[in-house]
Parts: C-alpha cells; sequence; structure tokens
C-alpha cells in the first residue's frame, strides 16, 4: 500500500517512529488500533458509554415494566424526581438548598 503524506504529516511519523523506537508501519499501523478504540470502544466513546447504563435499574414512581429504551424520559425524570427526596440528587427547580423559596 501507498500513501501521501504531506511533509508535516512525514515528520510526525519520523518523531513518533524514534520516539517508540519502531518502524513507521508499526506507529501506522498503532495508530489505527488508537483510533478504532477511540471510536468503537464503549469504554471510551461518550455515545456508547450509555449502552447497558440502566440494565436492570428501575426508576422510582415509573410505571412497573418500563421499557428504558423506549420510555427514556419518563424513565430518566422519575429517577430524577426520586433522587430529590433521597438526597442523591439536584434540588427541586425553584427551591434553594437552605430550604428558602425564589
Amino acid at each position: 500500500m501507498q500513501v501521501y503524506l504531506a511533509p508535516t504529516d512525514q515528520d510526525r511519523l519520523g518523531r513518533l517512529r524514534d520516539a517508540l523506537a519502531t518502524t513507521k508501519s508499526d506507529v501506522l499501523r498503532r495508530g489505527l488500533e488508537a483510533l478504532e478504540t477511540q471510536l468503537f470502544d464503549p469504554d471510551r466513546h461518550p455515545a456508547l458509554s450509555i449502552i447497558g447504563l440502566f440494565r436492570g435499574a428501575s426508576a422510582a414512581g415509573a410505571r412497573p415494566h418500563v421499557d428504558a429504551a423506549r420510555d427514556h424520559d419518563e424513565f430518566l425524570a422519575s429517577g430524577e424526581i426520586a433522587s430529590w427526596s433521597s438526597g442523591l440528587g439536584n434540588d427541586p427547580p425553584n427551591e434553594r438548598p437552605d430550604g428558602a423559596s425564589e
């Protein structure tokens, strides 16, 4: 395979090769692997990291058997509202932490 690299990219590849004491081909392979991990690894990708986040969870006040995928707004809102009384979440809107009204 042949790849055209601009002079600045050739310099970058050379610096990485020297820093890693390896070949240019190995630098490119490692770069591809790092990019693939960054894009597709659920542990590192912000959007993919929500997969399974609510598996087995139930929100207080939600209908029994709420499908979190389909009814995500209700599921998340119910959990947020329940957290107000448990002290785990944010205070309800228009209520200050000291209990005074706004």
